[in-house]
């Protein structure tokens, strides 16, 4: 156990031996922390905070009470298999968020970024990748294998799909169902979800300019407006990506996209 001399340790929590913990952390009362869980500096365990597992976080996050992070995950081929859970800085994990670790069958490792919010009762399961800047509000669920980008928000009691890819930019609406992958930049609300035009209120909070929003509003036209296939749709995004390097996202997010695009 290697515990930093700063770091700030409630006596009624438990460090098991083998456990990292970085300076000025603080743990408070009735946490458990794994053997193999290494916790970055600046790092806050508010109370009752579980984190098990080949677990590594980063510095200056704050984890709120009863969280879970880096557990056996509930995939039944799960076999007890030393896979991984990370997670990057200045995330705020609030009140009774889960996080489940890796599989073999998946990528062994569930990712979360950096300068998240996962509100209260978030699920991530096995094997999500979550970029930077992400919102989950309460009662969001990722399924295994769900790969959200960066400034993507996902409202309240939404459930997204296993194996499902949400493009940056994105904004899912509360209480919706996702059961195929969202483009960059888009709406997306409903059971299950379906497009509702472009996020212009969130590019705009993030300094895009006219001609770039111009050029993003002309995709969403080429794939939902248009009344053009799918395949024709990509090739006029991609006319689009040559002069305006924001519309390029939609090209990468073509080339992962294995379960269909909202329609």
């Amino acid at each position: 156990m290697a515990i930093d001399k700063s770091a700030i340790i409630h006596p009624s929590s438990i460090i098991e031996d083998g456990a990292i913990i970085g300076s000025n952390v603080k743990i408070g009362p009735f946490c458990y922390i794994g053997a193999n869980v290494e916790i970055g500096a600046g790092t806050e365990l508010k109370s009752h905070v579980v984190i098990n597992g080949y677990t590594k976080i980063g510095q200056d996050n704050k984890i709120y009470q009863f969280a879970s992070i880096g557990e056996d995950n509930q995939d039944l081929k799960y076999q007890g298999e030393p896979t991984r859970t990370e997670i990057g800085d200045r995330n705020r994990i609030r009140e009774s968020v889960t996080i489940h670790r890796g599989t073999v069958q998946g990528s062994n490792v569930t990712r979360i970024g950096s300068d998240n919010l996962l509100m209260i009762n978030a699920h991530i399961a096995h094997d999500c990748q979550i970029g930077d800047h992400c919102i989950l509000a309460n009662n969001a669920t990722l399924g295994g294998h769900v790969q959200i980008d960066d400034y993507v928000i996902i409202g309240g009691m939404t459930a997204v799909h296993q194996f499902c890819v949400i493009g940056s930019h994105a904004m899912i609406g509360g209480c919706s169902g996702v059961a195929q992958d969202v483009p960059p930049y888009f709406i997306a609300q409903g059971n299950h979800a379906t497009p509702y035009g472009v996020n212009l209120v969130g590019l705009k909070r993030r300094g895009f300019s006219k001609e770039a929003l111009q050029a993003i509003n002309n995709s969403y036209k080429a794939l939902y407006r248009n009344g053009l296939s799918f395949e024709e749709a990509k090739n006029n995004i991609d006319q689009i990506a040559q002069s305006h390097p924001e519309v390029k996202l939609f090209i990468d997010f073509f080339a992962r996209s294995t379960r269909g695009i909202i329609r």
